[in-house]
């Protein structure tokens, strides 16, 4: 059995399985990409609720395990070298996994950091941008006077959908079914999340020209069908 009592996150979230991967997350569109990849490989593991709108992504404990103070984090009590592993950062958290596993990562080298461009587009560029439309979109940023700000993150998520809808529309003359083309990847898991915000909770389908798209569409439904995703999208539970 694994000791985890050295990770001062465990007082406050006592696990009760310490021999699986232990997972502090919400599902946000970050969250979900590694609940989504828990779900898709199979691992054993142990969802934590961190509830961010108690602020308790910011208590000591969940700040031992990522200083930054954002979700989600794991503990690997099996990582390399047999020893636990504390890790955050969604991205390196879906690499870690796809290496872990050897699956939703290409095996070839020119093929796998194709693959890792895209996970990292979506962690520069999609998430904050879409992101920021939200806040301005659904919440606060909504009574702003000045408008500028909400149309800067409007047109920038607009075009940022076109670069997806090119890259899905075109593999040779015909289109992709994922990003990766065949290959359903962790380019996909770290992406579909946020679209599907973009367009539901964020309520900012009708103004970034959502349904004048065919492929990205197309691809959402595909991953959303996925049952793996479907279970993800919902773990850990809310209260």
């Amino acid at each position: 059995m694994a000791d985890l009592s050295a990770f001062p996150i465990t007082r406050r979230w006592p696990p009760q399985h310490p021999d699986r991967i232990q997972l502090y997350s919400l599902p946000t569109p970050n969250g979900v990409k590694v609940s989504i990849m828990l779900e898709e490989t199979g691992l054993p593991y142990e969802p934590h609720l961190v509830d961010i709108g108690q602020n308790e992504s910011w208590t000591p404990e969940f700040l031992s395990l990522n200083p930054n103070g954002k979700i989600p984090a794991i503990i690997d009590p099996d990582g390399p070298g047999g020893r636990p592993l504390p890790l955050f950062e969604s991205g390196a958290i879906l690499l870690y996994l796809a290496e872990k596993t050897g699956r939703f990562l290409p095996q070839d080298a020119a093929r796998r950091y194709e693959c890792i461009q895209w996970v990292f587009f979506q962690m520069a560029a999609i998430g904050p941008i879409f992101g920021q439309l939200g806040f301005f979109h659904k919440f606060a940023g909504r009574d702003y006077e000045d408008k500028r700000p909400h149309e800067r993150y409007r047109a920038e998520s607009q075009r940022l959908l076109g670069v997806l809808e090119t890259r899905l529309a075109n593999d040779g003359g015909k289109p992709r079914d994922w990003i990766m083309g065949d290959d359903y990847t962790i380019a996909d898991i770290a992406t579909l999340g946020w679209v599907r915000n973009l367009i539901g909770f964020y309520g900012a389908r009708d103004i970034v020209g959502f349904d004048a798209l065919k492929a990205v569409p197309a691809w959402l439904d595909r991953g959303l069908a996925r049952p793996a995703v479907q279970r993800g999208l919902n773990i850990p539970a809310r209260g």
